[in-house]
């Protein structure tokens, strides 16, 4: 099983990713952790795309990978994704996710990024889950999802279909 997860930032992408894995018994790969180095210092492309080009060959069996990064083999892993999840949270709901988040792990390094990259919530983060990560052009390549990979796009819009999800996948029904 492969499985791609995208969308807003703060919507639980990787909490699901981690938890599917586990589920299917597949490795994980959360974008992040290829994205950054550590103090949140964006590692050059080339190496995010031998990163995730190199985890992708090396388990062929099946694999789910979270993040969007659509400059970072994004068709390769639409493609080849058997199940793809679009988490289509409201911003009011993201944010306040992220700064639940952020209580949590305040000074601390989650798993699902980079190594000595502390959880962070500042302005900028704030601005990007409300305004700049939810631009027309990135509305327009969700539903871009919709046209071409139809058959295989689940679209979960709020915490109860995601709770549903994960509990038909917890049983084995969500393929």
């Amino acid at each position: 099983m492969k499985i791609a997860i995208v969308g807003y930032s703060a919507s639980g992408k990787s909490t699901l990713a981690a938890y599917l894995a586990k589920c299917y018994g597949v490795p994980v790969l959360h974008m992040d952790t290829t994205r950054f180095l550590p103090g949140w210092v964006e590692r050059e492309k080339a190496e995010q795309i031998r990163l995730v080009e190199q985890f992708m060959d090396g388990h062929p069996e099946g694999w789910v990978i979270d993040g969007n990064y659509t400059s970072i083999l994004y068709e390769r892993r639409m493609q080849e994704a058997d199940r793809i999840l679009f988490l289509n949270f409201p911003r009011l709901t993201c944010l306040l996710r992220a700064w639940r988040r952020y209580r949590s792990y305040r000074g601390q390094v989650r798993e699902s990024v980079a190594e000595g990259c502390e959880e962070k919530l500042d302005a900028a983060f704030v601005r990007w889950i409300l305004l700049d990560g939810r631009t027309r052009e990135r509305r327009a390549r969700y539903a871009a999802l919709g046209t071409q990979y139809g058959e295989k796009l689940t679209v979960i819009r709020n915490q109860r279909a995601l709770t549903a999800y994960m509990v038909e996948a917890g049983r084995g029904d969500a393929e």
